[in-house]
């Protein structure tokens, strides 16, 4: 197969949602559809551990929810499908908000009896300004919930999105009967038990048939005949382009847990999802199908073998074929370096790749080479934009609890934060420790972590400020920076990269020294032009 026709047949997705709305069990089944495992339940049920998970970290069993974005890959229909497995919870957005940086397209999932949540609000809105394509999944209607319609409207109005239906439930809860595929123009009929088995599909040109009346009982038949005629009176047609282009959202109903419209989903998503599309550089805008290889580091994953001290560099491939030895430059340290070892992700599987392609995603053994945001080349000089470092909302000082580990502490803290877990800040005026985060429960991960992976022990203690604010002084010699720097030195710390950041310690203070240093200008992202 060659490099064009080897793009034209992937697809790379990341699925999002608010906590509990099913993502992790949509994945498994999207997997099983795949055939990379065999057995459902495998991601909550420990007795199959060794089968396919996305939620692979130990805090992640215990709380149950997933702290750290999985990559996942499979066949399907001669297609190859990566999911990306996003982090709910609203203490891990940060991750989440770089792994969208990595996706040619998104599944949104969506609580029957929820509907709209607040952490899929700023997920979406992240997904709006990229113009990423988005599907809508619609997901436990096994259960009593919303009116089809009346979620329908909450996702348009809630998230600002154009969407049109491409399944329809027929019932909902007790009286859930089954869906009416749209797209395919055919029925499929929920029982019960249909987690083992998918039940029969039966093609409906034309839902007028009084044949409908024996498959569902004439009362579904007639809701579900003037539920039709209000959709296409209601919604736009499915326009492939748009869609393509973040301007039309198609959306579908189903229950992940009973494998039900999991395969529709899945059937229309291969054939209308985009594969690997260009992606802008600082430098330049570059094409997926360029023969040279450039890839970027969305994600850092430290002992996942925690028998062994390795970290995992995830590379999105955005042009060319990666290939197992080969020296690839490493832009910001502007050296060669060989991978004898690249990791594919077959479901739980690692499997050493000699060849990726545009929209794959790579796992490479790291020794503390990568920082996420670093890019590979065969010797080009580009910087991939969009992964910034948010402002944390969160801040403490980080002591030491065993002076006898300090070596294994600062290496720990130092390998957390090139992943992207949190953010250190040393402090200008006494070179003390400051961890900020965007959500409380990092600091929990962070003192298991340090503690299960690194042998060291650490405590935390209140550290007063409300945001963290880049510093960028229109001119570093002029008078007013100087003494900027002199009045807030309490306040100024040095992120990982060395850059100034402006410790606020309320909104008013904020506010009083942008209006006292208007040309010291204050950032809320680590990404500024």
């Amino acid at each position: 197969m060659n490099f064009l026709e080897e793009i034209e047949r992937r697809r790379t997705f990341g699925i999002i949602s608010h906590p509990d709305a099913g993502k992790t069990t949509l994945t498994e089944k999207l997997l099983l559809f795949g055939g990379a495992i065999q057995e459902a339940g495998a991601v909550k049920n420990n007795k199959i551990k060794k089968a396919a998970t996305s939620d692979f970290m130990e805090i992640e069993r215990q709380r149950g929810i997933s702290v750290a974005t999985s990559v996942l890959a499979f066949m399907y229909k001669d297609k190859k499908i990566n999911i990306l497995d996003t982090p709910g919870h609203k203490d891990f957005a940060e991750d989440t908000f770089r792994t969208l940086t990595a996706v040619d397209s998104v599944i949104v999932v969506i609580d029957v009896a929820k509907g709209v949540e607040e952490q899929t609000k700023k997920l979406v809105e992240v997904c709006r300004m990229r113009k990423i394509p988005m599907i809508v999944f619609i997901n436990k209607l096994d259960r009593e919930g919303k009116d089809a319609f009346d979620l329908l409207d909450e996702v348009e109005q809630e998230l600002g999105l154009t969407v049109t239906p491409l399944s329809f439930p027929i019932g909902m809860g007790y009286d859930f009967k089954g869906i009416y595929n749209i797209y395919e123009k055919n029925i499929n009929l929920f029982s019960g038990d249909s987690k083992k088995n998918i039940s029969d599909i039966i093609g409906f040109d034309d839902i007028t048939s009084p044949e409908l009346e024996d498959h569902i009982g004439v009362e579904a038949a007639e809701t579900l005949r003037d539920n039709m005629e209000l959709v296409t009176g209601v919604y736009p047609a499915f326009d492939k382009q748009k869609y393509l282009e973040g301007a039309l959202q198609p959306v579908f109903f189903g229950s992940a847990l009973n494998n039900f419209g999991v395969k529709e989903l899945l059937d229309c998503f291969i054939e209308i999802a985009p594969h690997p599309e260009s992606k802008i550089a600082e430098e330049r805008l570059v094409k997926a199908n360029e023969n040279e290889l450039s890839g970027f580091v969305f994600k850092i994953h430290a002992n996942m073998d925690p028998k062994h001290r390795d970290r995992l560099a995830f590379v999105k491939i955005v042009s060319g074929t990666f290939e197992r030895n080969k020296p690839y430059l490493h832009v910001r340290h502007n050296k060669k370096l060989k991978f004898s070892s690249p990791n594919a992700f077959f479901a739980e599987k690692k499997q050493i790749v000699d060849k990726s392609y545009p929209g794959d995603i790579v796992g490479l053994h790291d020794t503390g080479n990568f920082k996420i945001g670093d890019t590979l080349t065969e010797g080009e000089i580009l910087h991939y934009k969009g992964i910034p470092n948010f402002s944390p909302e969160h801040f403490r000082y980080i002591n030491n609890a065993d002076p006898m580990k300090s070596k294994q502490l600062n290496k720990g803290i130092d390998q957390l934060m090139d992943e992207g877990v949190a953010q250190l800040f040393t402090l200008e005026l006494n070179g003390r420790k400051v961890i900020g985060t965007v959500g409380a429960l990092q600091y929990e991960v962070i003192q298991y972590r340090l503690e299960h992976e690194y042998g060291a022990k650490c405590t935390y203690e209140h550290f007063p400020a409300h945001k963290a604010c880049w510093v960028d002084p229109e001119d570093p010699n002029n008078d007013e920076f100087k003494e900027f720097v002199r009045v807030k030195q309490k306040f100024l710390a040095k992120d990982k990269r060395g850059q100034l950041v402006f410790l606020a310690d309320s909104q008013f203070s904020l506010q009083m020294t942008q209006q006292k240093y208007p040309t010291v200008k204050l950032h809320f992202t680590s990404e500024f032009e």
